[in-house]
């Protein structure tokens, strides 16, 4: 599974990128836009084709997803630990970790948690610089939710990070910062699948 997370601040053209990214084999995308207000939330998701909808995790603005067929939810850290999930435990929601031991220790209600950082940050400068993530995933012991990889990954060690048994990926500084981000993304899931 690769899954893209926008960039936090809107970018030209990001819409289209975003509809040409599902149509060459995007599995989701993480509306992640925390500076946005509803109205701006909403022209947003009504310029991606209406056929990917259902391929759309939202982040904030949950209120939008009935009338977009959107049924996926992604809560931070900090809203897990406040219990903000509680009320969409019928929905397919996932979560964000930064070590193995907090992974461990999620329920089946998560379809899957980011961790990260698994190589120092592409999109933040500095973070993720001694991670050991990628090694502590070997100590996964939680079959129930699915782990995806998060922080530095780009085409050139994504099949480095499938190998050490992730479930998937998720991209965002490889994708946004490229001056070709389709071209990467397509080199990222030609390395996947080879």
């Amino acid at each position: 599974m690769i899954i893209v997370i926008t960039p936090e601040e809107m970018m030209n053209n990001e819409t289209e990128l975003i509809n040409e990214l599902f149509q060459e084999g995007l599995d989701l995308l993480h509306i992640r836009k925390p500076f946005i207000n509803s109205e701006e939330m909403t022209d947003f998701i009504q310029n991606i084709n209406s056929e990917f909808h259902q391929q759309l995790v939202l982040h904030s603005h949950y209120d939008l997803a009935k009338n977009f067929n959107i049924s996926r939810f992604h809560f931070r850290e900090i809203d897990r630990q406040h219990d903000l999930f509680k009320s969409f435990t019928d929905k397919m929601i996932s979560t964000s970790v930064h070590d193995i031991e907090t992974f461990n220790r999620l329920n089946e209600d998560w379809e899957y948690s980011f961790i990260s950082p698994v190589f120092p940050s592409i999109s933040k400068k500095g973070y993720g610089e001694n991670s050991t993530i990628l090694n502590d995933i070997k100590k996964r012991d939680n079959s129930n939710v699915k782990v995806i990889a998060l922080g530095g990954i780009n085409e050139k060690n994504i099949s480095e990070v499938f190998e050490s048994g992730v479930d998937g990926v998720a991209l965002l500084g490889a994708i946004w910062e490229s001056d070709e981000p389709l071209n990467i993304f397509k080199k990222c899931r030609q390395n996947v699948l080879s």
